[in-house]
């Protein structure tokens, strides 16, 4: 499925069959999740993408060649292949471990190739082993938003117990089980009057649901805003106590609007969340062996990617959209 208008839909396309550079891998794509990030890429909100492009970036898939300089894989090895595609390794936050932050960084499914194909090819050097049990098309979303998700939850502090996520979606659906089960309160923040996604995030974990209007019983420790919606940065500041953290998940969001310096008073933060490291990637895969979580997720055949996307932002999926392609 390729992009090559933004803005438009993706087109259903036969081409070649990538080969690995003496880097990569090339992987037999499994299942590749549709994040949100994918809407902001297609939708032209994101303006970097290199055209014309496959999107896709939470990729599940079975290495079947091997570049000469590659170690650590081998063939029919299961790997899952999340958004940081490559850093320089080189830049001053390369060699300070913050890799994320690459200022010649390249992204899967945005300024290289991604997994809306049935093949692709991807750097082994930032591509993760997937351990038994999450090998399948069901953790494909574990590769951006557990990945996304997992890293936001470690910016709280340990001390934190009331934890508010706002946009109840693919990303909060994983991360609260694994805070439920480090004894978290889980407060959910929907859409108003989005009861379906209320009563989701309930099965999930979550102790209170609720419309992001409202206010919750009690007062928060932290919050996440998954949702692209600036609006929710100063709700979340008025729902947090002194000291309280407010992280910005996303890699995009609407203007945030202005707010009094009360809300921020008290040693209030607000932090936004770009990207991922390698090493949050092993961290998160290890706490999986600890916590083990369930996602939920709507199967679509690949050429059906424009009615996943299209139901994506429309809040019509609960929990994760994933295409199958075996």
């Amino acid at each position: 499925m390729v992009l090559e208008i933004p803005g438009q839909p993706l087109k259903y396309q036969q081409v070649d069959i990538p080969l690995p550079t003496a880097v990569q891998i090339q992987i037999k794509v499994i299942a590749c999740g549709v994040c949100r990030t994918d809407l902001h890429v297609i939708d032209g909100e994101l303006t970097q993408a290199r055209l014309p492009l496959i999107p896709g970036h939470e990729v599940i898939g079975r290495v079947t060649m091997i570049g000469g300089e590659v170690s650590g894989f081998q063939v029919n090895d299961i790997v899952g292949v999340p958004w940081l595609g490559y850093t320089c390794g080189e830049c001053k936050f390369c060699r300070s471990g913050r890799e994320n932050l690459c200022d010649n960084g390249l992204f899967t499914g945005y300024t290289l190739d991604g997994g809306y194909a049935e093949y692709m090819v991807a750097d082994a050097r930032f591509c993760f082993a997937m351990p038994e049990g999450y090998r399948g098309a069901p953790a494909a979303p574990l590769l951006c938003a557990g990945l996304i998700g997992f890293r936001s939850y470690r910016m709280i502090r340990p001390e934190a117990r009331n934890i508010g996520l706002y946009g109840f979606g693919a990303a909060a659906h994983i991360l609260t089980q694994i805070a439920k089960a480090q004894g978290k309160q889980v407060f959910a923040f929907t859409r108003e009057s989005d009861t379906k996604s209320q009563l989701f995030a309930l099965r999930m974990g979550a102790g209170w649901a609720a419309g992001s209007n409202e206010t919750p019983p009690e007062q928060l420790d932290a919050a996440i805003i998954f949702a692209p919606a600036g609006e929710l940065v100063p709700k979340a500041l008025k729902d947090i106590g002194k000291a309280g953290q407010v992280i910005c998940g996303g890699i995009h969001m609407s203007d945030i609007p202005a707010f009094s310096y009360e809300l921020l008073w008290g040693e209030r933060s607000v932090q936004s969340i770009a990207n991922l490291t390698r090493e949050d990637g092993h961290a998160f895969l290890k706490q999986l062996q600890i916590t083990p979580v369930k996602t939920q997720t709507t199967h679509f055949q690949l050429s059906e990617a424009n009615e996943a996307l299209n139901l994506l932002r429309k809040g019509k999926i609960a929990g994760a959209a994933v295409l199958v392609m075996v």
